[in-house]
């Protein structure tokens, strides 16, 4: 039995939701030396996020959108082929490989990321179609392992430290480890259980995270300080990229739905540079690193920022529905 000195915090952390998951990043800047220590731990803290985002999969949920594919395999394929395309030909109409190749590799590996993990948990607490999300989440993160090193070989080369080949062996490895862990763990507790224990189960996720977002944002604050304006310049960079590629996706997808296709703007948005982290050792430049720490600002506060913009999508979807049951 675990003491509910334990189990009342994961519950309380689990029910604050999106403001639990913001405030991470400003405790992460806060406290420094607390990220020094967790750093070694990042490969860990994403396995275990994806492991617990495969022990919440409804498979029954998820075989009413097999049933009709179409807009599923077009969504997997925006977001695995089409998205690091234009990362890749955007980075380079800018010369960003030879001007600033540090900043190139960050993007590249952005863009060639799956979508975050918890982005089904995210969507859940706006209120958006969260099987959609994680269908296509599971979808994308499958072929995440041939899709990376395909990218990787044709935009970033060398100056990726791991090679293409090695990239995808630990893709797969962690992929498909931790989905045999979730599904094995869903399979010993049965869905009633991990319902039951929602918010305990969000408490663990948001701990874990916090492991991530300390570790990433471990020297943001000391390098903010020292050269302000890179900051500007990545922050700028990080929420332009995060909003492009927002409502590219819902105007490409906005025939489906207003609802669904902002679900997938918002998955489609939150690239999941965790995986490509664990995935590389976190063997990066400092400058690399310091744009994944930026970048996670738009990822961690979208879920207030797209609140108004959630809000007006949901209540004209209502709207819609009363008028037809009328």
């Amino acid at each position: 039995m675990i003491p509910n000195t334990i189990l009342k915090p994961l519950e309380w952390t689990g029910r604050q939701g999106t403001r639990a998951v913001a405030s991470l990043v400003i405790i992460g800047i806060a406290l420094p030396s607390i990220g020094a220590a967790l750093k070694p731990f990042v490969s860990e803290a994403v396995f275990i996020l994806l492991c617990i985002a495969f022990l919440r999969t409804d498979i029954s949920a998820i075989k009413t959108h097999i049933r009709y594919p179409t807009l599923i395999i077009v969504a997997t394929t925006w977001t695995s082929v089409a998205i690091p395309f234009l990362f890749g030909f955007g980075c380079r109409a800018f010369g960003l490989s030879e001007r600033a190749p540090e900043l190139f590799l960050g993007l590249m590996l952005q863009g060639v990321a799956s979508p975050m993990m918890a982005a089904p948990a995210l969507a859940a607490l706006m209120g958006l179609d969260t099987t959609l999300v994680l269908i296509t989440l599971i979808a994308s993160t499958a072929l995440i392992p041939f899709t990376a090193p395909l990218f990787a070989h044709l935009f970033i080369g060398p100056t990726l430290s791991v090679s293409p080949a090695m990239l995808a062996i630990k893709l797969v490895a962690i992929i498909a480890g931790a989905a045999i862990v979730g599904f094995c763990l869903r399979r010993f507790f049965g869905m009633r259980t991990i319902e039951r224990h929602k918010y305990r189960i969000d408490g663990i996720n948001i701990f874990v995270l916090f492991v991530f977002v300390a570790a990433i944002m471990e020297g943001v604050g000391s390098r903010v300080l020292i050269t302000p304006m890179i900051f500007v310049v990545f922050a700028s960079i990080a929420f332009v990229v995060f909003f492009v590629i927002l409502f590219l996706t819902i105007l490409l997808f906005r025939s489906s739905g207003w609802k669904k296709a902002l679900a997938l703007g918002f998955m489609v948005s939150q690239r999941n540079m965790g995986l490509m982290l664990a995935a590389t050792s976190g063997a990066l430049p400092e400058l690399t690193w310091f744009y994944f720490a930026v970048s996670q600002f738009p990822i961690y506060l979208s879920p207030y920022l797209l609140q108004p913009l959630t809000r007006r999508v949901l209540g004209a979807e209502k709207m819609r529905l009363d008028i037809d049951i009328q």
